[in-house]
């Protein structure tokens, strides 16, 4: 033990900022935990506040409400499309840049797509809002023109899925492709090469070659996403919605619902309580899926 210890060391000396940082900001909040039992009181601190009575009271407030099953069914099943088309569109925009070959075009497309990703959501929003208002949005003025009727989109519930949707992947897809292309990069090319002396096509070789190679990749990515599903993106969520009441059925989410709860009662019992129903119901969910993905790739599963 000792032996390996001194053989490493210096790879273990790097490895204890990043440590530190985990400890830091990983476990040390998890204290935080028992804010949701009891009655917060910031100048008493976590510790000296008493216990609720009963304990669950704090949950209470949450799981009366008649927004709590809507904001959750939103959370889960909002995360769970953009889990799930982002990666297609991914692993897509991917696959395309693997294959260009040309190098100033790749690195062109390639700095556009990722262009997106350092964009303030604040900015985001209020291009989004420019862009569809009712009265003066671009989209407005252009269907207009070719004859068609405006659309009130802030009072279109159901097409803000899709519109969130839409924007997030154009915001993320540049980011979220380079870990399958830098994947792509590993792939041995001699494989293509057998292939196409096999007479394999270029959607052969993609079907039967590039995709199966990442799949352990896929798995992996995919499993840490559904570890984040029921942390919404508060800063896309509300800088594209705001206070938008007319939207809520469709895209409030539980951070937003919180937000809009804190504002209102200072509560942070409350909040804590709603933050730990998320992360025991995301635990729940990774260690499904978890399960399910070791039955056909038991070597890429996180545990």
């Amino acid at each position: 033990m000792l032996r390996e210890l001194n053989k490493h060391k210096v790879l273990y000396l790097m490895a204890i900022p990043a440590m530190l940082l985990l400890l830091l900001f990983n476990y040390f909040p998890m204290a935080g935990i028992i804010i949701a039992f009891k009655d917060f009181n910031l100048s008493n601190g976590i510790f000296a506040s008493p216990w609720m009575h009963p304990i669950y009271e704090n949950f209470r407030f949450f799981f009366t409400s008649d927004n709590w099953l809507s904001v959750t069914r939103n959370t889960i099943l909002l995360n769970l499309m953009f889990i799930f088309v982002g990666t297609v569109v991914n692993v897509g925009i991917a696959i395309l840049f693997n294959e260009i070959r040309s190098t100033w075009f790749k690195r062109t497309a390639q700095s556009l797509t990722l262009l997106p990703y350092f964009i303030s959501w604040i900015v985001v929003g209020v291009f989004a809002y420019n862009f569809l208002s009712y009265e003066h949005g671009m989209l407005s003025e252009l269907l207009v023109k070719f004859g068609f009727d405006k659309v009130d989109w802030y009072s279109n519930p159901n097409a803000w899925p899709f519109l969130i949707l839409i924007i997030f992947i154009w915001k993320g897809v540049g980011y979220n492709s380079i870990i399958y292309l830098a994947t792509l990069t590993g792939i041995d090319h001699t494989l293509y090469e057998s292939a196409r002396i096999d007479g394999a096509t270029k959607m052969q070789q993609i079907w039967y070659i590039t995709i199966p190679l990442l799949r352990p990749t896929i798995i992996v990515l995919t499993l840490l996403a559904i570890g984040h599903i029921m942390n919404s993106d508060f800063g896309m969520f509300y800088s594209l919605v705001g206070d938008s009441a007319q939207l809520y059925s469709t895209v409030d989410v539980i951070d937003t619902f919180v937000f809009r709860s804190l504002k209102g009662s200072g509560d942070m019992g409350m909040a804590a309580a709603a933050s730990f129903y998320q992360s025991v119901l995301a635990f729940v969910l990774v260690y499904v899926s978890n399960r399910v993905a070791r039955k056909y790739e038991s070597d890429s599963t996180l545990f």
